[in-house]
């Protein structure tokens, strides 16, 4: 049987077949073309015994079984930990898929749904119930799907602090390759996601499959070949010794794992996940332009110079204006203060109603950042409740950044912080939350309870304390930050308006991080900034023009002491505000496209808008080249017998090609137009420029 029922317009399908003794089988999980229900094959044209829905160790699965555990009798540890599965029930919809099987000698039932979710991209979960009086210890429960022999070739990322999401490639081998994240968050060095494609796929070519765990806290990702089997892929949480034990009735679910499959590339997949994120009712209708004023005060809190800078932001059409970190109790450094959320009277003796109110005249909604998972030993909290950390029982964990975690698994803890935060948003008028954290969870007990592993308890209790939150004060957006980029998921990612997609503002280093943060996360969901000339991480210099042209691609900020600015520099940032507004739409809310470049030192991506009236193009010069060939941009997506004009979209000056080459004074083609199909297969050259620029160009259909 094939899933989604509607084949014919599904993107990504499964094709599975019952049995009487046992779980469903999967077949395959691939990518079904649009209009064309014959795209995925059938189960009779399939050779071989495809892969259980639950890999046991009892149908001659010696690889990785999919359910791990084990039964702890009077008898001792290692009852029931392989069990054999029966199926009892499947109910299907046109958009769900459920399988149960029940193991009556091991006292389990087991359950694993899939959905097919807006966009094309199927996501699935598994469950265990324990039906014994025994307890049972889940080990690990995963989600497997089985991967085509063509199909050679493993793509995930790696990465650190100011430096996330680094792309790395492996030839899939004999044998199991696992990605575990036990930060308690994903993480800046997180595989984020793993795609596994035909050697050698890229952006806009190459069959791929990918898969994602849809979760905030520890995760595993798996890619296996057996050598009697073929390769399967799949995740789920990565559980700490004992942390899951079920008593009898009780039930573990693990985390949504997403899928995609595509037969042109990466992008094909990133397109599934965004259209999905864009159909959350989280997800903003309009992305407001943001000033944050980290980088231009950091803890340094002085009213007349912060409503300074709000009337510059507001001069180059800023709609939010962000007050960071440093403005509660006890906070001039990082060393005291997180967890006494109070305004700070000697900072702040009139409270934030000034600096509010200033912003709000300015025509400005007004932002604010917090920190609630953390707590520094230097703060009234934690003199009052020492005991409120996560931690092993018998020591406190090693200090991070001079903090610590607050154990969000006692109740206590929860109810603190929810009053906390929203006696600060009831008194203020507040639109958004940035909220951070801070360091990776280690020794992550349960503190003076019993010490047992709590990541799992921990980020169920950070999604219960944001919900509550968002349902408290629907008028305010929410940000995700972690150190940066630490905390980028699709769990999240159904409670958030926006991530911060890294601490590093650095336009040349931002290329390659929200080129590939947005192979999950929508680009108007990752926040992108413009720095100031000099980047505080880097000391590197670049121009205002490549600066704001980088951060158009994503959600657009300023991180810049706008005091410091030219009247010059004011007026360009406001052109370049201008041009985001005006092609806001297009940005955020078309199809990521990203061209493969025969030029190493070129970059180019752009969006082209869902019904492909138009499109935007950056050709973005890296470095030097080592030669003046130029480079040939190839845009997909385009209708291919429509006639499209091309024109530069200024301010960027197209005279700044090679010295050899005359320079283009309408566009790249003059005022000739060209066909979809043209553009798609010729595409337009463009010359040597200037390194570390970008020339954006504007096609727009006739």
């Amino acid at each position: 049987m094939l899933f989604p029922a509607h084949a014919d317009t599904a993107t990504t399908s499964l094709v599975w077949s019952e049995h009487d003794d046992r779980l469903a089988t999967i077949h395959w999980v691939g990518a079904a073309q649009s209009g064309t229900s014959g795209a995925c094959p059938t189960p009779l044209a399939i050779n071989g015994p495809g892969l259980p829905l639950l890999g046991e160790h009892a149908h001659e699965r010696f690889v990785r079984p999919h359910l791990r555990g084990h039964r702890l009798t009077t008898a001792g540890p290692g009852r029931s930990w392989t069990p054999w599965f029966r199926p009892t029930s499947t109910e299907s919809s046109e958009v769900s898929l459920t399988f149960t099987g029940r193991d009556e000698a091991a006292g389990l039932e087991v359950t694993v749904t899939y959905e097919s979710l807006a966009g094309g991209a199927l996501r699935g979960r598994a469950s265990v119930t324990n039906l014994s009086a025994d307890p049972y210890v889940v080990e690990g429960l995963e989600v497997v799907i089985p991967v085509e022999d063509r199909c050679t070739e493993l793509l995930d990322f790696t990465g650190r602090h100011e430096g996330e999401r680094s792309p790395q490639r492996h030839h899939i081998t004999d044998g199991l390759w696992l990605r575990e994240g036990r930060g308690g968050r994903p993480g800046l060095d997180a595989a984020t996601l793993v795609a596994v494609g035909t050697p050698g796929f890229g952006t806009t070519h190459g069959t791929v499959l990918a898969c994602h765990v849809a979760w905030s806290g520890n995760s595993v990702l798996r890619v296996e070949r057996g050598a009697a089997t073929g390769t399967t892929l799949g995740g789920g949480e990565h559980l700490l010794p004992g942390e899951m034990c079920l008593a009898q009735g009780e039930s573990y679910a693990s985390p949504w794992v997403m899928f995609a499959a595509a037969t042109d590339g990466l992008d094909q997949i990133a397109a599934q996940w965004h259209a999905w994120q864009r159909s959350l009712p989280v997800h903003p209708g309009v992305q407001p332009v943001i000033l944050n004023v980290w980088e231009a005060v950091y803890f340094d809190h002085d009213l007349e110079r912060l409503k300074a800078i709000a009337e510059r932001a507001a001069r180059v059409g800023v709609e939010r204006f962000v007050l960071d970190d440093g403005w509660f109790r006890h906070r001039r450094d990082d060393h005291a203060g997180l967890g006494d959320w109070y305004v700070d009277e000697d900072v702040w003796p009139d409270g934030l109603e000034p600096i509010i109110q200033h912003a709000k005249r300015l025509g400005m909604e007004f932002g604010l950042w917090f920190e609630p998972e953390m707590i520094n030993v230097d703060s009234d909290l934690y003199r009052e409740h020492p005991d409120w950390l996560l931690s092993s029982g018998d020591r406190l964990p090693l200090e991070h950044r001079q903090q610590q975690v607050l154990d969000l698994t006692r109740p206590e803890v929860v109810d603190y912080l929810f009053e906390r935060v929203s006696a600060v948003l009831g008194r203020y008028d507040i639109s958004y939350v940035k909220w951070d954290h801070n360091r990776d969870l280690l020794d992550a007990g349960r503190g003076a309870a019993d010490g047992a592993p709590a990541p799992h308890l921990q980020t169920l209790a950070y999604y219960d304390l944001l919900d509550r939150l968002r349902a408290a004060h629907p008028a305010v957006a929410w940000e995700s930050c972690a150190s940066g980029g630490g905390r980028i998921d699709l769990g999240v990612a159904e409670r958030v308006e926006r991530f911060w997609t890294s601490d590093l503002t650095d336009a040349l280093a931002r290329q390659q991080i929200q080129r590939w943060t947005t192979q999950l996360i929508a680009p108007e969901l990752a926040g992108a900034h413009v720095s100031a000339p000099v980047q505080h991480g880097t000391w590197r210099t670049f121009s205002l023009d490549f600066r704001a042209a980088t951060a158009m691609f994503g959600a657009f900020g300023i991180e810049w002491d706008l005091t410091q600015a030219s009247d010059e520099d004011l007026d360009t940032l406001a052109s370049w505000i201008t041009r985001f507004k005006r092609l806001r739409p297009l940005l955020h809310s078309g199809r990521m496209v990203r061209p493969e470049s025969a030029d190493p030192t070129v970059l180019l991506h752009g969006v082209v808008a869902t019904d492909a009236a138009q499109a935007l193009i950056a050709h973005v010069q890296l470095d030097e080249p080592n030669s003046n060939r130029g480079v040939w941009v190839r845009v997909p997506g385009l209708t291919p017998d429509a006639a499209y004009d091309l024109a530069w979209e200024g301010p960027v000056c197209p005279y700044e090609a090679s010295k050899s080459v005359k320079p283009f004074e309408v566009g790249p083609t003059g005022a000739v137009p060209m066909t979809g199909a043209d553009l798609a297969g010729r595409g337009f050259w463009m010359p040597r420029i200037r390194p570390q620029s970008i020339h954006l160009v504007h096609l727009t259909r006739r």
